[in-house]
């Protein structure tokens, strides 16, 4: 099974990406959250995976945390739900926002993820209702640093900082940063090139 991968972006056509790895160029399929999130192409960077295989090929999905390669594959568990309509959520939903979700019983909040019914939904909130409150240390805390990630990115980019200045100064920043100390220390390293 393959875990992780390692390499450069070879090419970005949303939602799936080439990473070239040694030579080797991996396809995968990626959520949203984790293609926008992604450096430019040419570009060194890792992707946790979810290796499947199927009757009609095998299929390689990447993630850039361990709570959405987790919330994906919980997702996957559920019957009737499939690799394309797990992709859909997570790209409409980050996984703390679906936490929340499962966790209040907002079928509207899911019914707002393209390809999602309101039955499928109160399939997903009863289904998962259990299995992410139980790992909360793992889903919701990695969810909490991703969306502190987020945050600041976003505060960059609002500041007129472009992608690639506001992706290295986050690169630098430590990995459990909040978000307040994260843009403070950002626009420090910012301000110093």
């Amino acid at each position: 099974m393959i875990g992780r991968l390692t390499g450069l972006i070879a090419e970005k056509n949303p939602p799936q990406i080439v990473l070239d790895v040694n030579g080797v160029g991996y396809e995968l399929d990626v959520p949203m959250s984790t293609f926008y999130n992604l450096p430019g192409s040419g570009e060194k960077t890792t992707l946790l995976t979810h290796f499947a295989v199927r009757e009609d090929g095998h299929y390689l999905y990447g993630f850039l945390s361990e709570s959405e390669r987790f919330a994906f594959r919980q997702l996957l568990k559920i019957s009737g739900i499939g690799a394309r309509t797990a992709l859909s959520v997570l790209s409409g939903l980050s996984v703390g926002d679906l936490a929340a979700a499962v966790a209040r019983q907002e079928v509207g909040r899911l019914i707002k993820v393209p390809g999602i019914g309101k039955k499928t939904a109160e399939r997903l909130l009863l289904e998962l209702k259990g299995k992410l409150a139980e790992t909360t240390a793992v889903a919701l805390g990695g969810a909490v640093v991703a969306d502190a990630r987020d945050d600041i990115l976003n505060a960059l980019l609002a500041l007129g900082y472009n992608d690639k200045e506001a992706s290295a100064a986050l690169k630098q920043l430590p990995a459990d940063v909040g978000t307040s100390d994260g843009i403070r220390q950002a626009l420090k390293l910012l301000s110093k090139v």
